[in-house]
């Protein structure tokens, strides 16, 4: 059976990132590769930049629009079901503003194409890894310092589960509600999905790469969204709704 690769991309005013991100995708030329856009709605015209994008690549571009903000975690929700849609046998999620070296696609994928994980993370916490050098101390105490505290409260061996770039086989996702499982809307929807990932029993492996912050654009990222998975990381260690056969 032959693979489809399918790279999933959110994105909300990121039309000075997106041309480069898709032109360094295709040049990696790997098989069976297809880039699915989940607009909402950009008001700096990202969505029609991703229309006219996917007029140049037919069949291997495509656009989800919708309606307005409506989260990171929903954007990853449609667009894995949308991936799943469209016959994907991998599915990568990648940041737009090019923070995720898009070149490291391939060693995202090559684990899962031998055989040997369902789910990759690429990681800044591993041997090879690293956050931006430029970061101020505070950022790099605030990454490190919440992966270190959800491993500790969630007990998951992940290193980098707040990492947004990371890849799935098609069976992952499929599983039964493992996409509705998450309950936070930003940036701890990765940590949710690595625990259930992890709790399913799935294989998951984690390859080093190295994160530099967008040079173009301005960060999502805000208090609340940080607050929220501070909040409901320590739930899910709490949740007891899982059957005997899954990892305790």
């Amino acid at each position: 059976m032959s693979m489809k690769i399918c790279v999933v991309v959110p994105t909300y005013n990121e039309a000075q990132n997106l041309p480069d991100l898709v032109r360094r995708l295709f040049d990696e030329d790997i098989p069976g590769l297809e880039i699915l856009v989940v607009d909402d709605a950009s008001p700096d015209g990202t969505g029609d930049l991703a229309d006219s994008l996917a007029q140049q690549h037919p069949g291997q571009f495509h656009v989800l629009h919708r309606k307005g903000k409506l989260g990171l975690a929903s954007a990853y929700r449609d667009g894995f079901r949308e991936a799943l849609r469209l016959g994907a046998t991998v599915i990568a999620q990648i940041d737009a503003d090019l923070s995720h070296p898009p070149e490291h696609v391939v060693k995202l994928i090559a684990p899962i194409l031998e055989g040997k994980a369902d789910v990759v993370i690429a990681s800044r916490y591993v041997s090879g890894g690293s956050a931006d050098p430029d970061w101020p101390l505070h950022r790099k105490a605030l990454s490190k310092g919440g992966n270190i505290y959800a491993r500790l409260v969630t007990g998951m061996p992940i290193n980098d589960s707040t990492s947004g770039f990371r890849c799935f086989r098609s069976e992952v996702l499929e599983k039964d509600g493992l996409i509705d499982r998450p309950k936070c809307r930003g940036f701890g929807f990765q940590a949710e999905m690595a625990y259930h990932c992890w709790r399913e029993g799935f294989r998951i492996q984690e390859v080093p790469y190295v994160f530099h912050d967008r040079e173009k654009g301005s960060s999502k990222i805000s208090m609340n969204i940080v607050v929220e998975a501070l909040v409901r990381l320590p739930q899910l260690r709490l949740s007891r709704k899982y059957s005997s056969n899954r990892v305790p």
